[in-house]
C-alpha cells in the first residue's frame, strides 16, 4: 500500500475538521467518487470523535490512512486506556452494535462505521485502535473522459 498519510493531533475537538479537510482532499485527489469520499470522511471523524471523548488519559491520539487501487485503510489510535478495554473488542466486533435510545445525545458513532465501511475492527493493545476498511470498486473511482478510468496518482505529490 502506498502510505498516504499519518498525522498526530491533540485530543481537541477542532481536530476533527483539520482530518476531515486532509482525508477529504486526499481521496478526492486519488479519484474516489464524492459518494465513497463522503463515506470514508464521515466513518473516520466519528473515529475521531469517539478517540477525542473515550481516551483517558492520552494527550493525542493518531490518524493513519493507506491507498492504494483497491483498499482504503484507515487506522485511528491512541495510548489512552478504554472503558471496559477487555470487552470493548468482543463488545464491537459483533455483528450486532447496540443502539442508543432515540432521545440520547450520543452513541451512534460505531454503528454509522459499520453502515458506511465495509469493515470495523477494534484492538486495545498495544494502542486503542480503530480499524476502518472500505473495499474499493469501480464505483468507487471517477471515470475519466468517456469512461475511461482516473488516472493514477503519485501520492507523493499531494
Amino acid at each position: 500500500m502506498d502510505a498516504v498519510f499519518s498525522i498526530s493531533l491533540p485530543r481537541q475537538a477542532y481536530t476533527v475538521s483539520v482530518v476531515r479537510d486532509v482525508l477529504s482532499t486526499l481521496l478526492r485527489r486519488a479519484g474516489l467518487c464524492r459518494d465513497c469520499t463522503d463515506d470514508v470522511v464521515l466513518a473516520t471523524s466519528e473515529a475521531c470523535a469517539n478517540a477525542i471523548e473515550h481516551a483517558g488519559s492520552a494527550h493525542d491520539y493518531r490518524v493513519e490512512a493507506d491507498l492504494d487501487a483497491d483498499l482504503c485503510e484507515l487506522r485511528i489510535s491512541h495510548n489512552g486506556g478504554v472503558p471496559a478495554s477487555a470487552a470493548l473488542p468482543r463488545r464491537f466486533s459483533q455483528g450486532h452494535v447496540p443502539l442508543p435510545r432515540l432521545s440520547a445525545e450520543s452513541g451512534r458513532g460505531i454503528f454509522l462505521m459499520r453502515c458506511l465501511m465495509d469493515e470495523v475492527a477494534f484492538r486495545a493493545t498495544p494502542r486503542s485502535t480503530v480499524l476502518l476498511r472500505k473495499h474499493l470498486a469501480s464505483c468507487d473511482r471517477h471515470g475519466g473522459p468517456g469512461g475511461a478510468p482516473a488516472p493514477k496518482h503519485d501520492f507523493a505529490r499531494l
